[in-house]
């Protein structure tokens, strides 16, 4: 089944809260190798004005992960995970992410364009924070192969 052109402009329902750990923000600076010390030491980290540990950019995408999960487990669809590449992915900061934040991602379907049997779905994930203020916005195109 090719991928569904009426999830184009869908918007999800917000995901449940995500409380940043301390020792998470530290466990993927390693698993990515940043190593400044604002990743990984408070006292670094409060020295630059950040109340706690700073998460690297590419940390959004554990928050966005929650949000890919609603499409990717929408019936009818047409995407299929076994037929899915994560083509490409962008991050439009207005603030960094810190230890102690506690986030939200909603995710609006912004396009798909068919091509072949498949197609490239985009998406943007808004996360926001408890005040509801914007942190991030992560964009991704998945590739989405068509049926054999």
């Amino acid at each position: 089944m090719p991928v569904n052109p009426e999830l184009q402009g869908r918007v999800f329902p917000p995901t449940t809260p995500y409380l940043v750990g301390r020792e998470k923000v530290r466990e993927f600076a390693r698993a990515v190798f940043a190593t400044d010390p604002q990743h990984d030491d408070p006292d670094a980290a409060r020295a630059l004005g950040y109340a706690d540990v700073v998460a690297p950019p590419t940390f959004a995408m554990v928050i966005q992960d929650v949000t890919l999960q609603q499409l990717l487990s929408e019936p009818g669809s047409g995407i299929v995970l076994e037929r899915v590449v994560h083509a490409e992915q962008r991050f439009r900061y207005t603030r960094p992410i810190v230890a102690g934040d506690e986030l939200t991602g909603r995710l609006t379907v912004t396009g798909i364009r068919a091509f072949g049997k498949g197609a490239m779905v985009t998406s943007e994930a808004e996360i926001t924070d408890a005040a509801g203020d914007h942190v991030v916005t992560a964009t991704s195109v998945l590739l989405v192969g068509g049926d054999e």
